[in-house]
Formats: C-alpha cells, sequence, structure tokens
C-alpha cells in the first residue's frame, strides 16, 4: 500500500519486483467511495473518477488478456483485447459524463428556483461533522449521519428556522481528504456548483483531531482548486464538547490567534449551536436588508414576488396603495428597479 498516487509504469514495475499486489491510495480511496455510494448519483460520480483512473492502467491489469482476434467488422487482421477495453471504457466514460452533466443543469434549475434565499453549505474534512450540523439545526431525521469517512457523498439541503423569522437553506457536501485524487475532484464538479454559488460557506473543522490545523489547509486547497475559495466562509469548530478543560482553553487560544472571528460549538450538547445560529442570522441581515416599497393594491403579482422572494416584515395601507417593509437581496432589488419599482432604503 502506497500513501501516494503511483504511475501506470511505477505501479507495474513495482508489482513485477515484490510479485505482491500493489495498490495506491488513489484507489483506496476510490474503493471506500464506492462502498458509501447510494445514490445514482454518488454511483456514477464514482464510476466515472474509477474509469479515469483504470483507463492509463489497462496495460497493468489485463497484459494476460492481450490476444489477437480477427473477424468480420473488426479492424485490419484484429483487434487486441486491451484495444476493446480501452474503447469500451471510453464509451462508458462519455455515457456517464453526458448523463452527470444533465443532472448539472437539474440541480442549477433547483438553485435558480431558491433565488431570494439566503444559501449556506457546509464544507471541510471528512468526518468533521458536518452531517451532525445539519441535522440538529435543521430537525431533519432522515440526515444520515455515522462517525466513519466519507459517510455523505451526496449534497442534501434542508430548510433551517434561524429564528426571530430567519431562515436559510443549509447544503451538506462531500467531505475534503488530504491528498484527494483529481479524478475525484473532477467528477464531483457538478456537486461542489452548490459549494461555489452559496453565500456563506461553513467550514466544519473537528476540533478534537489532533491534525485539525492540516485539515484546514486541505480544505482551502480545494476551495481554491474549484473556485470557491473568494466565497465568504466562517470556520466552525465543532466537537468542543469532546475537549477536556485544558485542551478546550488550547484550542481556544490557539485558535484565536489564527482565525479570530471564528466560532466553537457542539452538534450533540443542548443549545450547542446557538453561536452558529447567531452567526446565520447576521449574515441573513448582511445580504438581505430592510427596504421600504410602495404597492399598488391591486399589483398582486409584485406584492406575491415581495412574498415568495423576500422576507415581509410588515406591510400598510396608504390609501390605493399598500406601503411594504420587507428584506431583499440585491438581486432582487436590481430586477425590480429595472422594472420601475421604487425601493427606498
Amino acid at each position: 500500500m502506497f500513501d501516494d498516487e503511483l504511475s501506470p509504469t511505477q505501479g507495474k514495475n513495482i508489482e513485477q519486483i515484490v510479485g505482491k499486489r500493489v495498490m495506491d491510495r488513489a484507489e483506496l480511496i476510490l474503493d471506500i467511495f464506492a462502498t458509501r455510494a447510494r445514490s445514482s448519483e454518488a454511483r456514477m460520480q464514482v464510476e466515472l473518477a474509477q474509469l479515469n483512473y483504470m483507463l492509463p492502467r489497462l496495460t497493468k491489469m489485463w497484459t494476460h488478456l492481450e490476444k489477437f482476434r480477427g473477424g468480420i467488422g473488426m479492424r485490419g487482421p484484429g483487434e487486441t483485447q486491451l484495444e476493446t477495453d480501452r474503447r469500451l471504457i471510453g464509451h462508458r466514460i462519455r455515457v456517464l459524463r453526458e448523463r452527470l452533466l444533465d443532472v448539472s443543469r437539474h440541480r442549477a434549475t433547483l438553485r435558480s428556483n431558491r433565488e431570494g434565499t439566503f444559501r449556506v453549505s457546509l464544507v471541510g474534512y471528512t468526518n468533521a461533522g458536518k452531517s451532525s450540523v445539519l441535522k440538529t439545526l435543521s430537525g431533519a431525521e432522515e440526515v444520515y449521519v455515522e462517525d466513519r469517512l466519507f459517510a455523505t457523498l451526496d449534497p442534501l439541503t434542508r430548510d433551517v428556522d434561524l429564528g426571530e423569522g430567519y431562515h436559510c437553506l443549509l447544503t451538506d457536501t462531500v467531505g475534503f481528504i488530504r491528498k484527494l485524487p483529481h479524478h475525484l475532484v473532477a467528477s464531483f464538479r457538478a456537486t461542489l456548483d452548490e459549494v461555489r454559488e452559496a453565500d456563506l460557506l461553513l467550514h466544519v473543522i473537528d476540533s478534537s483531531h489532533a491534525s485539525w490545523e492540516e485539515h484546514r489547509f486541505v480544505v482551502d486547497e480545494v476551495l481554491t482548486d474549484i473556485g470557491a475559495i473568494n466565497t465568504p466562509l466562517v470556520h466552525v469548530f465543532n466537537k468542543m464538547d469532546l475537549l477536556s478543560p485544558e485542551v478546550d482553553e488550547a484550542v481556544r487560544t490557539r485558535v484565536g490567534n489564527l482565525i479570530p472571528d471564528s466560532l466553537f460549538v457542539s452538534a450533540h450538547t443542548p443549545d450547542g449551536l446557538e453561536p452558529l445560529r447567531e452567526r446565520l442570522r447576521e449574515g441573513v441581515r448582511a445580504v438581505r436588508p430592510i427596504v421600504r416599497i410602495r404597492v399598488p393594491a391591486s399589483d398582486g403579482k409584485l406584492l406575491s414576488t415581495l412574498y415568495r422572494q423576500g422576507e415581509v416584515l410588515d406591510q400598510a395601507e396608504d390609501g390605493e396603495h399598500l406601503m411594504v417593509r420587507v428584506r431583499i437581496d440585491a438581486t432582487l432589488r436590481g430586477r425590480l428597479e429595472h422594472e420601475g419599482v421604487v425601493v427606498k432604503g
């Protein structure tokens, strides 16, 4: 077993020297992903990554099958088994990419339907507790939680009541890991669109893990790779309930010096996520300021838009108009002003 990714030639040469089966880090992680995939999308993503990993390694895997076979319709005097396998795998890769592209379009449609809602994505190293945070905040019992690597491969979005009349959409995403195989990053790119298009990222960190600082850098590297490094981000140190008083104080001091605005939470203690709820409420208020809009009483379409895509705080009659106080984001405000609606505040 090798902790780095081996080239096809390296793997073949080492197997010939030692006479044993050789597996590198990328192959092991792909195998783990394959056992965790539950939905059809996750299975397609993992299969695509496995085929991309396998294609340049076919020579090592199928040397004993290189037999010429002829026949009607075969190219030239014959075709090797190796060439046949390459052609079949190449076709399967194209099919999977097309299907995942359809999934990506469907997700883009769903995201467009969420316009006007504050969108938050959970990111972090695998097994940092992202799913537990989502389950506790949303109260959704169907959220799958297990203490193991890559328990979650599919993005899951739930509405979260933040209190004081505020709501957000919170999305759980696949966990990251050190030296994540590039095939997996590419295959899960459609899923990671949820991260790129979020209004806020919550970087969940396992504070009880001895290597949490290394994990933080790994996640930052992946966010940079997928183009999400400039999205507003809050570091959330989870599992604080697992720390002894001495370690708790040391972690808070260290984090306070490195990342002053971080949060310290626990998804498994009463009120352990209240600091996070308050930070999310602040986020909603920041991107959706309160404005006043004078709506004709007969304009049901405009009023419906404000209720559907904004957060109406109150409304009062003003002759043949309604004076509406509402929270709206910059996108909706710009569209309304372009249509001639006067927005004050």
